[in-house]
């Protein structure tokens, strides 16, 4: 048996600038960082002579099927088939958080998936390519509407700066600083889920459907990347991060009104009024999880002023797709 730990993701700046629809043009830049959550793939060898079924994927509902074609979970089905699996083989799935919440989920679900299959074949493969395999066949493949950060940082992991150019080439750039300055960014995030979950597709249709009049927005979240990356690796307290998190979101919300709520937008409101610095909505937007900038001196009045909202301790900078088990 197989077992593959995908990590998920927090994207501190720069989202929505990772779609080859903008960076083509513009050039595109992301900073975030892999959190210790996961995503988590078991794959092993099915004796399907011994079965009714060829093929048994278990998730939210299970599936035993007797071919590829009959296999309801599309993203599954065209992995497998890339993948040349067509019978006698069983996953499972788990995970520490729900999807469709900001995280990059669905990207840690194709690249864990393409990582344990590999590793049944007894197949090695390289970050560099299990990322590009993500993305192909998420954007060419199942043509969803998605960027390129999720299937890097489910990848490769870690704490990066991550750039894009081209029509879909990528640079990672580790962000080396030191382990206390590792511990001092940590200790100040608060992660908390909104109760709201959405489909980040319709979200991100929304806003690569006026990408002329968001261009300026865009250019202002790119900006920002560069400048938290200055932040990060100096010397000066991470606090300032706050300010530039609240600036990026604020540019944000100007992509489409679907990004925000009101109910999302009393929520930051409460964070800001009780010491929180600064913070967004992660992913595509609409809903999910919120991730907060606070000073630890300010978190209990900030956790005070958010009672009854679930909060999700986190590690940063957690290694990407991993063979735990084989």
């Amino acid at each position: 048996m197989i077992i593959v730990r995908t990590p998920l993701r927090v994207s501190l700046f720069g989202g929505g600038t990772d779609f080859p629809e903008y960076f083509s043009r513009h050039g595109g830049a992301v900073l975030g960082t892999a959190i210790d959550k996961y995503i988590y793939h078991t794959v092993s060898h099915l004796p399907s002579w011994l079965f009714d079924h060829k093929i048994r994927f278990s998730y939210r509902k299970v599936e035993l099927v007797p071919d590829l074609d009959s296999l309801e979970h599309r993203p599954f089905r065209e992995v497998l088939r890339y993948c040349g699996v067509e019978r006698d083989v069983e996953v499972n799935l788990a995970s520490d958080l729900p999807s469709f919440s900001g995280l990059g989920s669905s990207s840690s679900f194709t690249v864990g998936l393409i990582k344990g299959l590999r590793a049944l074949q007894g197949r090695s493969i390289g970050q560099e390519e299990l990322a590009r395999c993500a993305i192909h066949l998420e954007r060419d493949v199942l043509h969803e509407t998605v960027g390129l950060q999720d299937q890097v940082f489910a990848a490769y992991g870690g704490l990066n700066l991550v750039r894009f150019s081209g029509h879909g080439d990528f640079n990672v750039e580790r962000i080396a600083i030191r382990p206390e300055r590792m511990r001092e960014l940590n200790d100040s995030m608060l992660l908390y889920f909104t109760g709201l979950t959405r489909q980040a597709q319709e979200v991100e249709k929304a806003k690569l459907g006026k990408l002329a009049q968001n261009e300026s927005a865009l250019k202002a979240i790119l900006a920002l990347v560069d400048e938290a990356h200055r932040v990060l690796i100096g010397s000066g307290s991470v606090d300032a991060l706050g300010e530039l998190l609240h600036a990026s979101w604020m540019e944000k919300r100007k992509l489409d009104a679907s990004v925000s709520a009101p109910e999302i937008d009393a929520l930051y409101e409460r964070a800001i009024e009780a010491g929180a610095l600064g913070g967004k909505l992660l992913g595509a937007g609409g809903g999910g999880f919120m991730l907060l900038l606070v000073p630890p001196e300010r978190q209990a009045r900030v956790r005070a002023a958010l009672a009854g909202r679930h909060e999700v301790p986190i590690g940063i900078n957690a290694a990407g797709s991993t063979v735990v088990h084989a």
